[in-house]
C-alpha cells in the first residue's frame, strides 16, 4: 500500500489522489482490509476532493471577511470532528495524518446499514445525551488532538506522579486510602479548580456513580481500619498504648495516632488500633487538654483537624466492641473536647451503643457516662432511665464525687431519677453515715475510708453502712440537684442538708469561683425550702443565711450580658403599650421584664435555656420557673426557637400578644 501511494505526484496539491484521477483507473484490483476494491476508492477520492476544496474556500472566505490571516474555522472543525470520531465516523481507513484529517459524509452503504448496527445508534444516543447536558466542551477536551494538549499534560504533571506514588502504595486498587482521605484536596495549586470541575462533570456523566464509589471506598477504608476482630498482635497494642499514655500534649497523641492509621490504611496486619487503644487516645487528647486549661476556641479547632475526625469516625465504629469503660472514657472525652458545640450524632450514637451495655456499668461508668451528656446538654431520654436503674442497683459502691456527679446530670438535663434517689434513702437512713470536711482534709480521709471499706466489705460484696465524706462543693451540688427535681423532702436531702449546716464554721470567701458557686447553689436551695417546703423547718439560721447570701449576690458572678435577641424581643415588648420594667430582681433571680402590678413574669429564654438536641428546657430554667411560679407570679416564657418561626415585627408582634392575653385582664389585653 505505501508503495501504491508513493506513485502519485505530490507537489503543489492539497490530497495527493485529487490532480491524478485517471492514474485510480489504471489500478489494479486490490482488495483492502475493509473488503472496498479500488473503484470504490475512486468514488471516495473524488468526494474527498469536493469536500477539501469547499472547506478550503470557507477557510479563506473567513479570512479575507475578518481581515486577519487566522484560520477561524479551526475551532468549527475540531467541536465537529470530535462528535465524528466518538461515533467512530472520522477517517475510517486511517490514511491521513491525525492533525489533517477531514470531515468524511456517511456513505450510502453505511446509512443502509445503520439499522443493524446496535453500536452505531447507541453512541449517537449517548452523543446526544451529553449535548443535551450541556457538557458538549468538556468530552471535546476528552476525545479530540488540540494543539495545548502539551501544555495540558505538564500542568498535570506533578498531580498524576503525585497520584502514581500512591497508586503504586496502595495493594488493592480500589481502594486508594490517602486520596480518599484529603476528599478535593488531590490537585493542589493552580490547577485545582481545572481539576475539581473536570471530577464533577465526569461524575455528572456516570449520573453520580463515581461520587458513590468515592464514599464506598471512604467506608471500606474506615472498615479496613477497624477490623477488630479475628488475631491480633498482643505486642503491638501493648507498645502502642504505652506511647499514647506516655505522650504530654494533646497534639503529640493525636499524631501517635494519626500515624498508625496511616500504616494500617496501608496494609498494616494485623491493626493494633484495638477499641481500648482508640479509646485511650480519646480520654488522653482530652485529659491533656484539660491539664494545661486548653480554650474553647482551641479546642474546637484542634477537633476540626482531619486526622481528629478520622480518630472520632473509627472510635464510633469500634464503640459496639469497646467495654463499658471504654464507653465512659469516648462518652467523657468527646464532652471536654467538643463541649456543647460538637459531636451530636456522635452522642446519639454513644447512646445507641451504651443501651445495649449499660448492665456492665459500674459507678464511674455511670457518672461519666451521665455527667458527659449533661455537660453537652444532651438530651437523652431512653438512656437516662436506664442509668437510673443501674445505680439504683450499686448505690453503695459510690464514691462521692461520683455520686454528686450523677445527681447534678440528672438535674441538669431535667431527667427524673426516682429509682436511684430511692435507693439513696434506702441505704443512707442515718445522719451518722455523712460527714463533711475540708478539700485538702478530703483526700486522706478517703484512702483511710478505701482502705477501710475493703476490709468491711460481706461476702456480696456490700458495705453493712457505708459513710460518705463530702467536700462543700459536692453538698452544694446535692442541694442544688434536689431543689431542681423538686425532691427536697427526700430522707438523703434531709442528711445532707443537715450536714451542711453544721458546717457553718467553714469561711466562704468572695475571692474565689468555687466559694461563689456553692454560696449560689445553697442560697437558691435555702430559698426554696423557704418558700415551698416550710413544713420541713430545714431553712439555714439567719447568721449563715446572710453570709451565703453576700457571697452567692456578688457582681461577679450575677454580671448578666443581655443578647441581640433579648434586645429585640424587649423592644417590641414597648409597642404592646403595657408597662413593663426589665430586669426585675424577685429573690436573687433577674427576670427579663415584669408587669408589677399584674405580678406577670416574662422570661426570653435563648439556646443555653434548651437541650441543644431536643428543645426540652434544661434543669436551672425549670428551678428558675418553678420558684418564680412559686413566689406568686405569672410566670410567660417565650422560647428562641419559637420567636425564629416568627417573620417580620409585625408577626412577632401578634405572638406576643398571643401568648400574653391569657394573663392580662379583657381590658389589658384589648389595649394591647
Amino acid at each position: 500500500m505505501e508503495g501504491l501511494l508513493n506513485s502519485f505526484p505530490h507537489q503543489n496539491c492539497i490530497n495527493p489522489f485529487i490532480f491524478n484521477p485517471k492514474t485510480v483507473h489504471n489500478l489494479p484490483m486490490v482488495k483492502l482490509r475493509t473488503g472496498v476494491f479500488a473503484r470504490k476508492l475512486e468514488a471516495d477520492f473524488r468526494r474527498r476532493n469536493c469536500l477539501s476544496l469547499e472547506r478550503q474556500s470557507s477557510v479563506s472566505n473567513r479570512r479575507n471577511d475578518n481581515g486577519v490571516g487566522v484560520d477561524m474555522g479551526e475551532e468549527s472543525e475540531g467541536s465537529e470532528d470530535w462528535e465524528l470520531e466518538f461515533l467512530g465516523e472520522l477517517d475510517p481507513f486511517g490514511y491521513q495524518a491525525p492533525k489533517k484529517r477531514k470531515k468524511q459524509e456517511n456513505s450510502k452503504l453505511k446509512e443502509d446499514s445503520e439499522g443493524m448496527d446496535w453500536c452505531v445508534r447507541a453512541r449517537k444516543v449517548a452523543l446526544k445525551s451529553i449535548e443535551a447536558r450541556g457538557l458538549a466542551h468538556s468530552m471535546e477536551d476528552l476525545i479530540s488532538v488540540k494543539k495545548n494538549k502539551k501544555k495540558n499534560k505538564k500542568k498535570f504533571e506533578k498531580v498524576n506522579k503525585k497520584k502514581k506514588v500512591i497508586d503504586d502504595n496502595d495493594d488493592d486498587s480500589d481502594i486508594d486510602t490517602v486520596e480518599d482521605l484529603k476528599m478535593d484536596d488531590m490537585v493542589i495549586g493552580a490547577n485545582g479548580d481545572d481539576a475539581s470541575s473536570l471530577r464533577r462533570q465526569v461524575s455528572m456523566l456516570a449520573g453520580g456513580m463515581f461520587e458513590e464509589k468515592k464514599e464506598k471506598t471512604r467506608e471500606q477504608f474506615v472498615q479496613r481500619l477497624s477490623q477488630f476482630s479475628g488475631p491480633s498482635d498482643r505486642r503491638k497494642e501493648i507498645n502502642l498504648n504505652k506511647t499514647i499514655v506516655e505522650a504530654q500534649t494533646a497534639e503529640e497523641v493525636l499524631k501517635v495516632a494519626a500515624e498508625m492509621i496511616m500504616a494500617v490504611g496501608k496494609g498494616l496486619t494485623p491493626s493494633p488500633l484495638s477499641p481500648l487503644n482508640v479509646a485511650t487516645a480519646l480520654h488522653r487528647i482530652a485529659k491533656n487538654m484539660e491539664k494545661v486549661s486548653m480554650t474553647k476556641t482551641r479546642r474546637l479547632a484542634f477537633s476540626r483537624q482531619r486526622e481528629m475526625s478520622m480518630l472520632v469516625a473509627i472510635a464510633m465504629t469500634a464503640l459496639p466492641d469497646c467495654s463499658a469503660q471504654g464507653i465512659s472514657n469516648i462518652s467523657w472525652a468527646l464532652s471536654k473536647i467538643g463541649r456543647e458545640l460538637l459531636y451530636l450524632s456522635e452522642m446519639d450514637r454513644v447512646v445507641e451503643v451504651a443501651l445495649t451495655k449499660v448492665g456492665d456499668f459500674n459507678s464511674q461508668n455511670v457518672a461519666n457516662v451521665a455527667g458527659a451528656f449533661a455537660s453537652m446538654q444532651h438530651s437523652a431520654p431512653d438512656l437516662f432511665p436506664e442509668l437510673a436503674k443501674r445505680a439504683s442497683a450499686i448505690v453503695h459502691t459510690f464514691q462521692e464525687q461520683e455520686l454528686a456527679q450523677v445527681l447534678w446530670a440528672f438535674a441538669s438535663l431535667y431527667e427524673p431519677a426516682d429509682p436511684l434517689l430511692e435507693s439513696l434513702d434506702k441505704v443512707f437512713k442515718n445522719s451518722d453515715q455523712f460527714k463533711c470536711c475540708l478539700n485538702e482534709q478530703l483526700s486522706n480521709s478517703n484512702k483511710k475510708r478505701r482502705a477501710e471499706r475493703s476490709a468491711d466489705l460481706d461476702t456480696a460484696g456490700v458495705l453493712d453502712t457505708p459513710v460518705l465524706i463530702f467536700n462543700r462543693d459536692q453538698l452544694g451540688n446535692i442541694a442544688w440537684s434536689y431543689a431542681v427535681l423538686g425532691q427536697m423532702d427526700r430522707i438523703f436531702f434531709s442528711h445532707v442538708w443537715t450536714t451542711m449546716s453544721h458546717f457553718e464554721e467553714q469561711r466562704i470567701s468572695e475571692q474565689y469561683r468555687e466559694d461563689i458557686m456553692f454560696a449560689s447553689q445553697v442560697h437558691l436551695a435555702n430559698q426554696c425550702l423557704k418558700l415551698e417546703y416550710p413544713h420541713l423547718q430545714l431553712a439555714l439560721g439567719n447568721d449563715l443565711e446572710e453570709k451565703i447570701a453576700c457571697a452567692g449576690q456578688t457582681k461577679r458572678f450575677n454580671q448578666k450580658v443581655t443578647s441581640s435577641f433579648q434586645k429585640e424581643v424587649a423592644r417590641l415588648l414597648v409597642s404592646t403599650g403595657l408597662d413593663w420594667v426589665r430586669e426585675y430582681v424577685v429573690d436573687g433571680y433577674t427576670v427579663d421584664a415584669v408587669l408589677v402590678d399584674k405580678k406577670v413574669a416574662f422570661e426570653i429564654d435563648g439556646p443555653t435555656h434548651f437541650s441543644r438536641n431536643t428543645g426540652v428546657p434544661l434543669g436551672h430554667t425549670m428551678l428558675k420557673r418553678s420558684y418564680i411560679a412559686a413566689a406568686g407570679w405569672k410566670v410567660v416564657s417565650l422560647s428562641y426557637l419559637e420567636w425564629e418561626e416568627r417573620q417580620g415585627s409585625f408577626e412577632q408582634l401578634d405572638y406576643l400578644r398571643e401568648i400574653l392575653k391569657d394573663h392580662l385582664g379583657e381590658g389589658d389585653n384589648n389595649s394591647a
